[in-house]
């Protein structure tokens, strides 16, 4: 039997949980607004210091290079990088020359070259360089021979170069259809780099200033459906799959769509108890389900008073403490609900009464504080604390209250059980695997968010 001070720990370890989740909510939300543009400098011109200046002419606004005098020796490369290295944090980088004069031999090259790199040098004649070339089609990888690799390419071609981190290759177009691959097995930073190598040679690059002759947002978008495709091919039992969707719903009080989703697949999928195999008896999530689904459909209306009114009859050791955390999700939750309906009045009554009492407490404060300015503008939902308005702030409070009557089971050997679905465990740790991963490649390629996973289908 659990003791008094035990349950206690547990309801205060509970709501102090869901209380982080509701501040990290606006946290989140911005998280994932910038998730897109990772804090990374760009490419965007082309780099003067850098290059070897004795051999080509950067012109002024330092996107085109001109070859203009006639070489004596293979090593009168006029080489030049990009004032930045490309970008690692993200499924690929991409750019392109476009070719104005090929001049005498066409010796033209585009590739990716590191820091170092000697710049009297073709881009793939040093290590740890790639290029391709144009006179020749072919690619080069850290020597000076090349391989067999594409077509040539002359006035008027558009040619790119790219890395994509997601299948760790770098890639190369010519007029917007992309020529070949090769693996990158560079770890380092790469600078874009491009070379000319004969009279008259003349190159302009883009960086992105303007659009791409090649499609590189349906390129990103076909790599993403690769993943996906890989992901789907792995085999999962039925009943397993059924088995975790089903804890899932038992968890948070789906009763009605358990229901419904028992008589759909129990002719057709062999009973499994996922609950068991990870650590706690499928009883401790059925353990009060209609009293669960009851209350969470009232906090997902609004109706924050009967929600506490039941509380009140059904579990009153929930909310005895006025001054807990499950409480004051409850309360502030009541005065946002008060904002939404634009009785104002009587929120700010509402709070000078329930909410008052949090004033100056640690841990309570700053979320009290987003609450009262909802007060502050006309607009509220557009305002920096609109999040507080968004059906996700109701689930919130309603997870913290499904997750409290969770723990008032008496039976219950994993408190941790109450927090999270089985579900969810497995994503956080897909999340962190995926993250691991992305770590030890150099933190190169995107980063993981799974909602952007979840939705790759939708987009496409």
């Amino acid at each position: 039997m659990t003791n008094n001070n035990s349950g206690s720990k547990n309801e205060e370890e509970v709501g102090s949980y869901f209380l982080e989740v509701a501040r990290g909510a606006h946290k989140k939300k911005e998280e994932e607004m910038e998730e897109d543009t990772e804090d990374e400098e760009c490419p965007t011109e082309l780099n003067t210091i850098n290059s070897s200046g004795g051999f080509l002419v950067v012109s002024t606004d330092k996107i085109s290079v001109k070859y203009p005098s006639v070489n004596l020796h293979g090593h009168d490369v006029g080489v030049v990088q990009a004032n930045k290295p490309a970008p690692v944090k993200r499924l690929v980088y991409y750019f392109e020359i476009y070719v104005k004069d090929s001049g005498a031999k066409g010796q033209i090259a585009i590739g990716f070259t590191p820091d170092n790199f000697k710049m009297r040098r073709q881009p793939g004649w040093e290590p740890h360089s790639c290029g391709y070339h144009g006179d020749d089609g072919m690619l080069y990888r850290g020597q000076g021979k090349g391989e067999a690799f594409g077509p040539t390419y002359t006035a008027n071609d558009i040619v790119g170069a790219g890395i994509n981190y997601a299948s760790h290759e770098f890639f190369f177009t010519k007029n917007g259809a992309v020529v070949g691959t090769v693996y990158n097995d560079v770890k380092g930073s790469l600078f874009p780099t491009i070379a000319v190598h004969s009279q008259n040679e003349e190159v302009h690059v883009n960086f992105g200033q303007k659009p791409f002759a090649f499609d590189l947002e349906d390129f990103e978008k076909q790599e993403r459906m690769k993943q996906q495709m890989t992901v789907e091919k792995i085999s999962l039992p039925p009943n397993v799959s059924h088995g975790i969707v089903r804890s899932y719903l038992l968890h948070y009080g789906y009763e009605d769509t358990l229901n419904s989703f028992d008589m759909a697949s129990k002719t057709t999928v062999p009973p499994v108890h996922i609950a068991q195999e990870n650590g706690f008896d499928e009883q401790d999530i059925m353990y009060a389900l209609n009293e669960r689904k009851t209350l969470r459909q009232l906090i997902k209306n609004g109706e924050i008073d009967a929600a506490l009114g039941k509380l009140h009859d059904w579990y009153p050791q929930i909310v005895q403490d006025d001054k807990s955390a499950t409480c004051f999700l409850l309360h502030c939750q009541k005065f946002i609900e008060l904002v939404r309906v634009g009785a104002l009045e009587e929120a700010v009554k509402y709070g000078r009464i329930q909410l008052a009492k949090f004033f100056g407490l640690a841990g309570f404060e700053d979320f009290v504080q987003d609450c009262v300015a909802l007060l502050a503008y006309e607009q509220p939902r557009e305002s920096s604390v609109g999040y507080l308005l968004e059906d996700s702030q109701r689930e919130v409070v309603a997870d913290a209250v499904n997750a409290m009557i969770l723990s008032m089971n008496p039976n219950l050997k994993d408190s941790h059980g109450c927090l999270q679905s089985c579900l969810e465990r497995l994503l956080r740790q897909l999340t962190a695997c995926c993250l691991e991963r992305r770590s030890l490649n150099g933190d190169q390629g995107e980063a993981f968010y799974l909602h952007r996973v979840l939705n790759i289908g939708k987009k496409c």
